[in-house]
């Protein structure tokens, strides 16, 4: 359901301005205070993973610059790049005009995927010939 913060913002002119605050306030999280967060490429735009963030861990990736993320299954913070050397440094973050899911482009130093691959979106279907072909470009 749309936050009555984002539906009184749907008719601002293009280039108006909102305080930040205001705006990371009115987030929607889910039950388990987290947002999905999109991640892509800042150059060529490529999707690289979806991760999770809560209110912590998206204040520390706006100070530092740094993504920093929410691990579900290790309940705890993780800055991508601390253990792998993979960094991700935040070039720009976007909300949705609902408020509930963040995209946010990097600057992306080696693999976005713990498997070692590009970005993590490499099961690609084909409905077609009902099967799963691993493939890491993104044609």
């Amino acid at each position: 359901m749309k936050d009555s913060y984002f539906i009184e913002k749907e008719t601002l002119a293009e280039g108006e301005r909102l305080e930040l605050s205001s705006l990371l306030a009115s987030l929607n999280f889910n039950s388990d205070g987290l947002i999905p967060v999109i991640t892509q490429d800042a150059d060529d735009k490529q999707v690289l993973m979806m991760a999770w963030m809560n209110a912590d861990t998206l204040e520390k990736t706006l100070h530092t610059g740094l993504m920093t993320y929410w691990s579900r299954s290790r309940q705890a913070e993780w800055i991508k790049g601390k253990s792998s050397g993979h960094w991700q440094q935040l070039v720009s973050m976007r909300i949705d005009c609902d408020g509930d899911t963040i995209l946010c482009q990097v600057n992306q130093t080696g693999a976005a995927c713990h498997t070692g691959r590009r970005h993590c979106f490499y099961f690609k279907v084909s409905a077609e010939q009902q099967e799963v072909v691993i493939n890491s470009g993104l044609s």
